[in-house]
């Protein structure tokens, strides 16, 4: 069983010509992604007993995703984005993140799990931080632990909490994925890439076995113990970037998983892995958001796609 934990949230979206509202949040999409690759995945977050906690139960539940905590009293969060006429946004956020009774419950909700994902607002925003915390080191001494900071400096505006809030749980993760603008907000001034290879040193023995930098249209980058691996990111029409790197992180966690290393019994086979096999996941990874950028939202590749698009990939790379 995969975990996924963090915020569920819905993103309405206000213009002239009418509302939409649309069912997101960065752990929740790597949660469908990595059920529409084909793994057993719940999902622990919150929402409330509301219209729009009832929208998002019914994404998860519609995309095979396990949910094991039912909707609470508060309500659901939302993100309003107001376009006006010339199409710029402006954003509010109505955010409620607190986890109360997940502690008592965590045992028997991971007894199963393999591995544990978490990042971005969940792994920020008190009180709830401190749960999502508690669960990652309940997790990790039998689950593979995967983190991405995904920051939102509009919510979180305090850089140096938040670098202190990522460190915390690069320390005890084994995949790390950020972008560059995640860690040029981080660590101002400072190589992306450089940033990357200190976390590699985080935790010591119990840190990271490889962290991944997304950088858009230059493709990824990783680093592990054995060295450094890229990608190249494949060409496609962009409709949007919305949910790209969550895609990008649901296939290299699911890449991890098909190769058999979750688990904390394969902790050291993680590490050892290649610098050549850091590149395949890589061009897994990439092909997946390349699939998501491809159409409009957050809306994951399921395996038959991913597998095109990477055949695609291929097929142009090697074609005369």
């Amino acid at each position: 069983m995969l975990t996924v934990i963090g915020e569920a949230l819905v993103d309405v979206v206000q213009r002239s010509s009418g509302t939409q509202a649309h069912v997101g949040g960065s752990p929740l999409n790597v949660a469908i992604g990595l059920a529409r690759l084909d793994h057993p995945v719940q999902f622990i977050g919150r929402y409330g007993r509301d219209e729009y906690g009832e929208a998002v139960a019914a994404h998860l539940r519609s995309g095979s995703v396990l949910l094991p905590l039912g909707p609470d009293d508060l309500p659901t969060s939302v993100a309003t984005a107001l376009i006006d006429d010339a199409g710029a946004a402006s954003y509010t956020f109505d955010l409620a993140w607190q986890l109360p009774d997940l502690t008592e419950r965590l045992p028997l909700m991971l007894q199963a799990t393999t591995l544990l994902h978490t990042g971005s607002i969940a792994t920020m925003l008190a009180p709830g931080a401190a749960a999502v915390f508690a669960a990652v080191e309940r997790a990790h001494p039998s689950a593979t632990i995967g983190f991405d900071p995904n920051c939102r400096p509009s919510i979180i505006t305090d850089a140096d909490y938040a670098r202190h809030q990522a460190e915390k749980f690069v320390a005890l993760a084994d995949v790390v994925k950020a972008s560059d603008e995640d860690l040029e907000w981080l660590y101002p001034g400072v190589d992306p890439l450089d940033s990357a290879r200190r976390w590699l040193s985080l935790g010591g023995s119990e840190g990271p076995a490889l962290v991944v930098v997304t950088r858009g249209a230059d493709g990824p980058w990783g680093v592990n113990a054995d060295g450094e691996a890229q990608a190249p990111a494949p060409r496609v029409k962009v409709a949007d970037t919305v949910g790209a790197g969550d895609s990008f992180m649901a296939a290299l966690l699911s890449g991890i998983v098909d190769r058999g290393l979750d688990g904390a019994q394969n902790r050291g086979e993680l590490r050892s892995l290649s610098a050549g096999s850091l590149r395949e996941l890589l061009v897994h990874a990439a092909a997946a958001a390349a699939v998501t950028v491809s159409r409009a939202g957050a809306n994951p590749p399921g395996r038959a796609e991913l597998s095109a698009m990477e055949l695609g990939s291929v097929n142009t790379s090697t074609a005369p």
